[in-house]
């Protein structure tokens, strides 16, 4: 290989530049210190050598690894890819690298685990995804540790550690409205997994709307789930085969309603002429199936790339910038219509 074709070094950078190697990892960590003149000096050894600089030189003078973690517990692929795009973009733009981290937060071991990734990657800063965002033993040993972090969807609003959010009750008192609306008055709702603090706030919007609009919150018409595909289709087989069945089901997540789409074909039930589905998240499933999913559009992306931005204003500025809530909308798809006319009185009496 001719010698002009190797790749270029740090040591090559810090020889043009006439600096100190750890001059030049100062200039590439963008850290204080270093004149204006040196660091043009250094810069402009960089792109006249088109070096690009590896982790390990990046983190030379000992401050900084260039590595993020996001740590994850979520079965659904549809909505952690998202999420994963969101961090990549944001660390990219920082010339950071993210390592993904899937983890059971209900594990003995969760913890451990975390702190080891933490030791052994040397990473960073974390960006901690629901459910591991509301992990109370997780955050108490990061705080100890003194560990920069950020969380998605976190249960406490309280702690210091900035996060990203939206309004899931609202957004759930407004998909059942919707349903309302169309005329639906026995509405099934499928609810996500217990352990994710979600789950609850989720199913308390659908309660709200009932409410509001004077129908009686059935028991019978809320079935569990765990935020993936064969718990939405046991769900709503359940629900399909009840005395009285609903004439809408709102599923939690995309990954549940698909679930329920796949039912009422099994049943021979005709959506949305017979039953109207909707689910929550707008993840890639709800427009690859027939009929496409009316859904609750989260901002996946935004949510991770939002939170991975705080981070990186943490680790710049020492200190903790303030939280971010994102807004969430409705998007009407085939799945829904109006309710059958033979179910156009008002069941909402009716005890399944």
């Amino acid at each position: 290989m001719p010698a002009s074709a190797k790749r270029k070094t740090i040591h090559d950078v810090a020889r043009q530049a006439r600096v100190s190697i750890k001059t030049v990892s100062r200039v590439i960590n963008e850290e204080p210190n270093v004149t204006a003149g040196t660091r043009r000096r250094v810069l402009g050894a960089v792109a006249a050598l088109r070096y690009h600089p590896s982790l390990s030189a990046r983190s030379l003078a000992g401050r900084r690894s260039r590595l993020i973690a996001l740590v994850y517990d979520n079965p659904s692929a549809n909505y952690i890819v998202p999420v994963q795009n969101g961090a990549i973009a944001r660390c990219r733009d920082e010339g950071f690298r993210l390592f993904v981290q899937p983890c059971d937060s209900k594990a003995p071991d969760f913890v451990n685990e975390v702190i080891a990734l933490v030791d052994q990657a040397r990473v960073d800063g974390l960006v901690l995804t629901a459910p591991v965002s509301e992990s109370r033993k997780l955050i108490r040993e990061l705080d100890r540790r003194k560990v920069p972090f950020v969380q998605i969807a976190p249960n406490d609003l309280h702690h210091p550690a900035p996060y990203t959010f939206m309004d899931d009750e609202g957004a759930a008192r407004e998909m059942t409205e919707y349903l309302i609306d169309l005329g639906h008055r026995r509405i099934g709702f499928i609810k996500g997994h217990p352990d994710h603090h979600a789950t609850g706030v989720r199913l308390r919007g659908y309660r709200g709307a009932l409410e509001r609009n004077g129908i009686r919150f059935c028991v019978g018409l809320t079935q569990p789930g765990a935020f993936n595909f064969d718990s939405g289709a046991a769900a709503a087989r359940r629900l399909m085969t009840l005395r009285d069945p609903p004439t809408a089901i709102f599923a939690s997540n995309d990954d549940m309603a698909a679930g329920v789409l796949m039912v009422a074909h099994e049943l021979s039930i005709s959506i949305p002429a017979r039953l109207s589905v909707a689910g929550f998240d707008d993840t890639y499933i709800a427009t690859a199936t027939w009929p496409r999913l009316t859904t609750v559009h989260q901002p996946m992306f935004e949510l991770a790339f939002t939170a991975t931005d705080l981070l990186f204003k943490v680790l710049k500025k020492g200190h903790a910038p303030k939280s971010v809530r994102l807004q969430h909308r409705l998007v009407r798809r085939e799945s829904t219509g109006t309710a059958p006319t033979r179910n156009s009185q008002d069941n909402s009496r009716r005890d399944p």
